[in-house]
């Protein structure tokens, strides 16, 4: 298991918890031998192990027979690759909900200026057209400059300039000039219907940041609080590419603990659906992250929060509390992690940005 596990560039503990969740989705696993194997460990995230227990009794097996079972299944699943990996592109992620509020951008900024400070080099994308991450990042005067080309621009194809030059940096001593911004535009809340004119407009996006890509070890895309094409350009952005490693690229969606963000959840699942139907690709979901949290706020707070944590797939990759140090660090412009670096918030982050295999 362990040795699969790195030939597909994941770590025990990643491969244990992509079996089990595979493991609930099957009601009848095959037989797997129990006996004669040397014992290992490794960590599951909070309350999974009593609902697998829970499950086994269900089932009428034992843990470990469970266990053995579900990682009879993951090693069918992957085998060993064929040919020898290759270098990675670059990862590409999209935090998204077409539902608004639910902090998008808090999340993508994070992750983000998380990844800068471990020493990677991060491109964040404001794909939003109200340009929230860009005004809470101190740039908003970027986003009314006359006589500049866009985003929008480039993806249009009718760009003359080099789209490195849209490019700032976050000067801040934390992030060693490894963070850069592409800021949000005017015309963005033009992109639907200017993408409509564009051939294969779903590889808009694509074709833009190519010229990037080099530059960077992760892009964070903050999706637009919206559906359609300008959500499709992204959605086919961090597509698994081919010889791309699963669960390496694609989708977190931030929620928050009610019955609006789980429709809104639906429609999102929904579209990425449709367009790998139409497309035949692959996008991954890469997990939910609970915003927000009070349980403070009732019982009916509580119990979605717990729906939540029950999905199998995705799976919630963290609760975060509703704390006031990411307001205060957005309302003063000012990046979370530079603003207050011990808190509860900003080492939240920091466990959200390991979750990704960069």
């Amino acid at each position: 298991m362990k040795i699969r596990a790195f030939e597909h560039g994941m770590d025990i503990q990643d491969a244990a918890e992509h079996a089990i969740r595979a493991w609930y989705d099957v009601p009848e696993p095959p037989e797997a031998v129990t006996e004669g194997a040397k014992t290992w460990g490794t960590f599951l995230p909070v309350g999974e192990p009593d609902r697998f227990k829970a499950e086994c009794s269900a089932r009428g097996v034992t843990y470990v027979q469970g266990l053995a079972q579900a990682l009879a299944l993951w090693l069918e699943a992957h085998p060993s690759p064929s040919t020898p990996l290759t270098a990675q592109p670059v990862t590409r992620v999209i935090v998204a909900n077409q539902k608004g509020g639910v902090g998008k951008t808090f999340i993508s900024s994070g992750i983000a200026q998380a990844l800068a400070e471990s020493g990677k080099r991060v491109l964040i994308v404001d794909y939003d057209p109200q340009g929230h991450l860009t005004s809470e990042l101190g740039f908003e005067e970027l986003m009314y400059e006359d006589d500049v080309e866009t985003l929008l621009m480039h993806m249009e194809g009718t760009a003359r300039g080099d789209i490195h030059d849209l490019l700032v940096a976050l000067d801040h001593k934390r992030f060693g000039e490894r963070l850069h911004l592409l800021p949000a535009s005017d015309d963005a809340f033009l992109r639907d219907v200017s993408l409509s004119k564009v051939s294969f407009s779903e590889a808009a996006l694509e074709r833009a940041l190519e010229p990037l890509e080099a530059d960077y070890d992760v892009i964070i895309i903050d999706g637009p609080p919206s559906l359609g094409l300008n959500m499709d350009t992204a959605l086919y952005y961090v597509r698994r590419r081919e010889g791309e490693l699963s669960d390496r690229s694609g989708v977190i969606t931030p929620v928050w603990a009610n019955k609006a963000s789980h429709r809104a959840f639906k429609l999102l699942t929904k579209q990425m659906n449709d367009l790998c139907a139409k497309g035949r690709i692959k996008v991954d979901y890469l997990g939910l992250v609970v915003n927000a949290y009070d349980s403070r706020r009732g019982k009916l707070v509580s119990q979605n929060k717990e729906q939540w944590e029950r999905s199998a797939s995705p799976a919630v990759l963290a609760v975060i509390g509703d704390l006031k140090e990411g307001r205060e660090a957005s309302d003063g412009e000012i990046p979370l992690l530079e603003y207050a670096p011990e808190s509860e918030h900003a080492n939240a982050m920091r466990d959200l940005a390991k979750e990704l295999a960069v």
